[in-house]
């Protein structure tokens, strides 16, 4: 095994050229710089003090640059698994800070010994179970209701923690007379400067800025004391994360299970998807799916050791990182460093900046996660995927974020099963003055349609979950045709797969056919389909002078040599004299 596949690492740092410096150290401390108030204000979103989104910032990165293959993801804490990361804990009712803190650090090492073990084996293709209608519905709810969690920092008032959009929505309503309106002007200029800066430059570290104006609103307006006080973080810890085993408690981990998967398929995804979009700007490097979940998985499992809690790469992070112009992994190494320092000298800074900023800047980066686009284009184009990813939207509003999607998830595979077993039947004809056949419901007046042959093309392998719609379709299709029915060619391109109950499938209607004075033939099979023909016994009713290469040959044959003889003797001599 090639040592590089293994730390990819090794890779680029042979590699690393002299003009790529400049590149790295810039993106490196703009997205570190980032990371600041993003890590403290995800860590809220997931109920952990804010110095946890900083410590999250720092180990996870550094396992990353050594076996990720990307080299411009931004790993570190991201909205969408904090709230997840939320949602998990949530639901143990009268925990202390403690054990919080504690439960959260061990998730992180459930979901990274998950990724690790999917990248190990080979399994990142599970996360194709998760279609995109499903995480487009999924992710604009969860970002519907991130943002709108924030309502009671953004607000200065108290409601209960909730994951449920009709729960906040009422809870802010009753407090509505109890709204700290210095603190909703905070943040309302929060977000002004944040997408007023982006607006101006998207690589400048917008959300640094808000930060900066409201730590100085607070200390010269002196809104942490007296009548006019606004929530503020307080104290933030100077010091760097410990090193501690999470706690394996298997009572607790059995109840985490779920959401870990979960958070371990969710975060690949958003990671792996933001790590090929920006690799195909880039030609000296390629991602590979299973070393990203492993890279991603010792990134958490290591990270759980030193106090951090579930990360992924980040949308925002990652384009903001590529954009300053990072041309490797150091950058993140970068930006780790920068935290460092944060956290040893400068978290006494940070003591005066309002939750209402934290809001504003969850609230800014979420609400662009509701992707109303998608909803449009698949109004247009695909009314089932439209309606399967607003039952997701629905569901996860309303019945809980972990119900949500996995009830799209289930649609998605009874989808997948309901358009196997009943896959398009296409009945082809010739098309004036050429050898192709096509769709006669397609080409309709482009056509020739011969009263005695049937040619079927059926779209899907033919298994068991699809032989009984198989063989009704061409009964009715044969009916169609009536007594002048003569020939049946089955077009096989489309076939990829035959298991043993659609072998048995293919000898009744031969047998059926066979009776009725009808012939059968096969057209363009492929190699593993007539293996599984000749395996099962098919060749045995018809031997190989009714496999053909084309319809055309097909045809050809039955015309040429079949089509003037009497009806009674015309496909023995068919069958003879293609011997």
């Amino acid at each position: 095994m090639n040592i590089k596949s293994i730390f990819p690492i090794l890779d680029w740092l042979p590699n690393y050229k002299k003009d790529w410096i400049k590149g790295d150290l810039g993106a490196g401390l703009t997205v570190g710089v980032m990371l600041i108030p993003q890590g403290m204000a995800y860590a809220s979103i997931a109920g952990l003090p804010a110095v946890y989104g900083l410590y999250a910032s720092i180990i996870p990165l550094l396992i990353y640059a050594i076996f990720g293959t990307s080299r411009q993801l931004a790993v570190g804490p991201v909205a969408m698994v904090s709230l997840l990361t939320a949602t998990a804990i949530g639901s143990f009712t009268g925990l202390s800070t403690e054990q919080y803190i504690m439960y959260a650090i061990l998730l992180a090492f459930m979901v990274g010994a998950i990724q690790f073990l999917l990248g190990l084996f080979r399994l990142g293709f599970l996360v194709n179970f998760l279609s995109h209608p499903v995480v487009s519905g999924f992710t604009s709810a969860a970002a519907l209701i991130i943002g709108l969690s924030q309502l009671k920092s953004l607000l200065g008032i108290k409601i209960p923690r909730s994951h449920h959009i009709n729960e906040i929505l009422m809870n802010a309503y009753d407090k509505f007379d109890e709204i700290n309106w210095i603190s909703f002007g905070i943040g309302v200029i929060g977000i002004i400067l944040i997408l007023v800066v982006k607006k101006l430059n998207k690589s400048l570290p917008s959300q640094l800025f808000a930060v900066i104006f409201g730590i100085l609103a607070v200390t010269f307006l002196g809104l942490n004391t007296g009548e006019n006080t606004v929530n503020i973080v307080g104290d933030i810890p100077n010091m760097l994360p410990s090193f501690g085993i999470p706690e394996m408690n298997l009572t607790l981990m059995n109840s985490l299970l779920p959401m870990a998967i979960t958070i371990a398929l969710v975060s690949f995804m958003e990671s792996i998807a933001v790590a090929k979009a920006i690799q195909s700007k880039h030609r000296d490097y390629k991602v590979l799916p299973n070393q990203e979940l492993i890279g991603l998985g010792l990134a958490n499992v290591v990270g759980s050791f030193f106090q951090s809690y579930p990360t992924t790469g980040g949308f925002s992070r990652t384009a903001v990182n590529d954009q300053a112009g990072a041309k490797s992994s150091l950058a993140a190494i970068i930006s780790a460093l920068l935290i460092v320092i944060t956290l040893l000298f400068l978290t006494p800074y940070f003591y005066n900046l309002p939750k209402a900023i934290l809001a504003s800047v969850i609230m800014v980066a979420v609400f662009g996660l509701i992707d109303y686009k998608e909803v449009i284009h698949l109004w247009k184009s695909n009314r089932t995927d439209f309606f399967l990813l607003v039952i997701t939207f629905i569901a996860t509003l309303t019945i809980g974020i972990e119900k949500g999607i996995g009830l799209g998830v289930i649609l998605s595979l009874a989808m997948v099963i309901l358009k196997t077993t009943r896959p398009h039947v296409a009945v082809l004809a010739n098309i004036h003055g050429t050898h192709f056949y096509r769709n006669i419901k397609r080409f309709g007046d482009d056509v020739e349609l011969d009263d005695d042959i049937l040619i079927v093309r059926f779209d899907a392998q033919l298994y068991f979950a699809n032989t009984t719609y198989f063989k009704d379709k061409l009964e009715e299709l044969a009916d169609e045709k009536g007594d002048k029915l003569k020939l049946i060619i089955i077009d096989g391109e489309s076939m990829n797969n035959l298991d043993s109950s659609g072998v048995h499938a293919l000898k009744d209607v031969i047998d059926t056919y066979k009776v009725k004075g009808i012939e059968m033939v096969f057209s363009g099979m492929k190699g593993p389909v007539r293996d599984a023909m000749e395996k099962g016994g098919v060749t045995t009713k018809l031997d190989y002078n009714h496999f053909f290469m084309s319809i055309q040959e097909a045809v050809d044959c039955y015309e040429q040599q079949c089509k003037n003889e009497p009806t009674e003797h015309k496909f023995n001599k068919f069958i003879k004299q293609t011997n």
